[in-house]
This record gives structure tokens, C-alpha cells and sequence, in this order.
């Protein structure tokens, strides 16, 4: 049987919505209406002390019950990173996400763990590991994880003194 040409076959284009609602959980909900309040939760574990955030059911480490919640600061260090030039539609707006972009795994103060998120700088020849950061919060927070807008390039105090030295 011959192949049919492009012309001869046969296409439909439709769009089509797939509404759904998805729970955060107990842990998961409590971690999101946190950053309406700017505020970062882990759970840290009796049994161990690990620290992780976003706050966990069990400890990864040692399997417990991990039942006790401690607010982070919204700093942290950056632990790897990638710059993305590959444009895509961002599936929290909808809309085609402005590229280039970095993202990277930061390691907030006090916590065993990282979390991924975007990062403000987008120049990758400013960004390496170790890097301080800071989360920078929307305006207007809704308690979703886009209440988090990016991370923040932190200049340290160190920094600043030998640059203010500098200028004198």
C-alpha cells in the first residue's frame, strides 16, 4: 500500500483541558501557607536531628516520624546550578519563560538538604558554588510555591567593608 502524502492525511487539532486539584498534604500545606508569611519551614527529626525542607512526613536518614517544625532563615549557599536557553512555556504562567534563565539547588542556613528554585542572575559567569543567596518573596503571596519570585545574589559584610575601603 503506497504512503499517503502530507496532503492526504488525515488531521485534527483540538485542545483539550485536563482540570484537576492536587493536595500538598498536611506537611506540604503548612510549608506553603509559611511563605505567605516570608517565612521558610523544614521538619527537623527527634530521632536524628535532620533538617529538611520542605518539611518531610519520615526522615530520610533514619525512618522516624518526623514531627517537629523549625523556621529557617531565607538564606542559604548555592550547591550546583545550569543556565537553560532552550525556550519553554513556563507551567506556572503559561506563558513562554524569558530566556536565558539559571536555576540552581540551594542548601538553606540549618537545613540537611537542598531546594531547587530559580535564580535572579541570569549571567552564568557570575553564579558558582557557594555562592550566598537570599529568597526573595512576591509582593503579593498567595501560598504556593511561587510566592518564592527567585533567589538573590547576597553580598556579604566581608565585601562590602573592603569595598566601601576602597572607595575612601
Amino acid at each position: 500500500m503506497p504512503e499517503k502524502t502530507r496532503e492526504e492525511q488525515l488531521t485534527v487539532s483540538a485542545n483539550s483541558a485536563l482540570p484537576y486539584r492536587y493536595s500538598a498534604g498536611q506537611y506540604g500545606s503548612r510549608f506553603l501557607e509559611a511563605l505567605k508569611n516570608k517565612k521558610i519551614l523544614a521538619s527537623r527529626c527527634g530521632a536524628c536531628d535532620l533538617v529538611l525542607v520542605p518539611p518531610r512526613i519520615i526522615c530520610a536518614r533514619c525512618f522516624k516520624k518526623m514531627e517537629e517544625f523549625v523556621e529557617l532563615p531565607p538564606t542559604g549557599v548555592l550547591t550546583s546550578y545550569t543556565q537553560v536557553t532552550l525556550p519553554f512555556i513556563d507551567p506556572f504562567t503559561g506563558e513562554p519563560r524569558p530566556i536565558p534563565y539559571c536555576y540552581g539547588m540551594i542548601k538553606f542556613d540549618g537545613a540537611d538538604n537542598t531546594f531547587q528554585f530559580f535564580l535572579e542572575e541570569t549571567d552564568i559567569r557570575k553564579i558558582h558554588i557557594g555562592l550566598r543567596l537570599r529568597a526573595v518573596f512576591q509582593e503579593k503571596r498567595e501560598g504556593n510555591i511561587r510566592d518564592i519570585l527567585f533567589f538573590r545574589t547576597e553580598k556579604s559584610k566581608r565585601m562590602s567593608k573592603r569595598t566601601s575601603k576602597s572607595k575612601a
